[in-house]
């Protein structure tokens, strides 16, 4: 059973992998603290960006000479393959770790293996120490791993009773300077931002990060299926990040960059727009393992009609307009029996907007 200790130790890992979040893909998030052999804290550290040390071996370099006897604390199983770096299993019991507690199991096929490695060895290892909190703070690329498409957090901001813009369209600000600096952070926790066509024609979004230190830009990502809202001059375009146009596949582009193309079968249901567990495979083929899905209404009715939604950020704002666009449009809901069900998980005063933080609940068995 794990220590008192080791159970504050594991929540310090967890708060140290979040540090990775937008900067790690197409890896994990992974954070690890080091015990001495008397159970004091010895080194810390976190998966900090692809190809570099992953955060066993930054714990470790930290511990030095006091990790050996000691007990590693990893939110995730330490990985037992050679890829850009070399195996952590092995590096753990090169360091003379006796114990190892991991949160939760990888789960992807290549790196699994590492707790059998480490039990060959003779290190002790327990599973499962705060496996919920960790598992929280990994969602977006266990989910990659295990549905084989990008994790996907669905952000609006609208009124009080539910509209994004007001009758004639006008939309700034809804919502507070601090509701909106605190979407930057979500930005700079994607590997990609999505918008749609409408959002584009209305109000010309640049979609990179601002006011967020060390922030490694999102992939910028407009859904244009006629290739008609994204012109040239559009700040999307403006060079300071990656840019990916989502188009038909009999789409005029010419006035378009040709690396920032990206053609896409119409959607089965023949509707006007694209495919988007296309749009996802494609987006999860070029490394992308978090999704912001930033609107507007009609994209996001797309997303929850195919079932691709797996969380939900409402940014609410004590303000009525009475009229103006929902800010959830068609999703493919015509009956309440039908409804897409959240879980509220969080609700945070910011300024003075309320964020809401809510996931899917799962479908029963039967319904």
């Amino acid at each position: 059973m794990a220590t008192a200790a080791e159970s504050t130790a594991m929540r310090r890992a967890i708060t140290l992998a979040a540090r990775g979040l937008g900067a790690t893909s197409p890896n994990p998030v992974v954070g690890c603290v080091i015990l001495d052999a008397t159970g004091e804290p010895a080194g810390e550290g976190f998966h900090q960006r692809a190809g570099g040390p992953h955060a066993e071996v930054h714990a470790l370099r930290d511990a030095g000479e006091r990790a050996r006897g000691g007990t590693a604390l990893v939110t995730l199983e330490p990985c037992n393959h050679t890829g850009r770096t070399g195996p952590c299993a092995q590096a753990l019991v090169e360091a003379g770790i006796r114990r190892v507690v991991y949160a939760v199991s990888d789960p992807n096929p290549q790196a699994t293996g590492g707790a059998d490695t480490l039990r060959a060895a003779g290190v002790e290892v327990e599973q499962g120490l705060l496996a919920d909190e960790a598992e929280a703070g990994n969602a977006a690329w266990l989910t990659s791993v295990r549905l084989g498409r990008p994790y996907v957090l669905w952000k609006y901001a609208a009124t009080l009773d539910g509209r994004i813009a007001a009758a004639d369209s006008t939309s700034r600000w809804i919502t507070s300077a601090e509701a909106r600096a605190d979407v930057h952070r979500l930005r700079a926790e994607a590997d990609a931002v999505v918008v749609g066509s409408g959002t584009a024609r209305a109000d010309d979004p640049q979609l990179g990060v601002r006011g967020v230190e060390g922030a490694v830009q999102p992939l910028r990502v407009v859904v244009d299926t006629s290739a008609t809202a994204v012109r040239p001059g559009a700040r999307v375009l403006d060079g300071t990040a990656p840019t990916l146009i989502a188009v038909a596949e009999d789409a005029e582009t010419g006035h378009l960059p040709p690396e920032a193309v990206l053609r896409l079968p119409r959607a089965a249901s023949g509707g006007s727009g694209l495919d988007i567990p296309a749009l996802l495979a494609a987006l999860h083929g070029r490394g992308v393992r978090s999704v912001l899905l930033e609107g507007g209404p009609v994209l996001a009715g797309s997303f929850v009609a195919a079932g691709v939604v797996d969380m939900v950020v409402g940014y609410l704002a004590p303000v009525l307009l009475g009229a103006g666009p929902a800010a959830l449009a068609d999703a493919g809901i015509s009956t309440i029996s039908q409804a897409l069900r959240l879980d509220v998980t969080e609700t945070v005063r910011i300024g003075p907007d309320l964020r809401i933080t809510a996931v899917p609940v799962p479908a029963r068995k039967g319904n």
